[in-house]
């Protein structure tokens, strides 16, 4: 966990942001596995106040993509608000890719398995919850393949995210999936 368990200096508390910032930046170009090294390099601290402040790497892949994940979890519950749920269902899927294709380490922060005690993995536990029920949702309304499954949505990503040309590719994988 990245829980800071006192009150930090203020000294400590810019470096801990500058670290987390500069996590973001390598780790969303780069992916998760970047060195830390350059992380340090970038927040402009040594690598000891790196590991002083995140003693692991899940730690800082935490404190870095936990945002993110809430962020996404803010365009889930914004979907499931849509009147229409196939509506609901293809904005999810929009900004789900964007967010991928844009940021390297949020998508292998979706494909991999944390521990389950986590805030990484309870965010995205809580969001595959919500995520399963837009898919129900477009399922029940009959815009939806019934066959479709919240699994099948690593498929629809590596589709999509597979070309620069993203939007072309969401198209016709939702063509795909659309009952007529």
């Amino acid at each position: 966990m990245t829980a800071e368990p006192r009150t930090l200096r203020a000294d400590a508390r810019r470096n801990r942001e500058a670290l987390v910032a500069a996590a973001r930046e390598v780790f969303g170009a780069k992916g998760v596995d970047a060195p830390l090294d350059e992380i340090a390099r970038r927040a402009e601290v040594a690598i000891g106040t790196l590991y002083n402040r995140f003693p692991t790497r899940a730690d800082l892949v935490e404190a870095a993509f936990l945002p993110t994940l809430e962020e996404a979890r803010a365009a889930v519950d914004e979907a499931l608000e849509c009147e229409d749920p196939w509506d609901g269902f293809v904005l999810f899927l929009e900004r789900s890719v964007l967010m991928q294709v844009s940021d390297r380490g949020f998508t292998e922060v979706c494909s991999r398995v944390f521990d389950p005690a986590s805030g990484l993995e309870k965010a995205k536990q809580a969001n595959a919850f919500r995520i399963n029920r837009i898919i129900a949702r477009a399922q029940e309304a009959g815009a939806l393949r019934k066959d479709f499954r919240g699994e099948d949505l690593a498929i629809v990503f590596a589709a999509a995210t597979a070309t620069p040309g993203w939007r072309r590719a969401l198209g016709m994988v939702l063509d795909g999936l659309r009952v007529r």
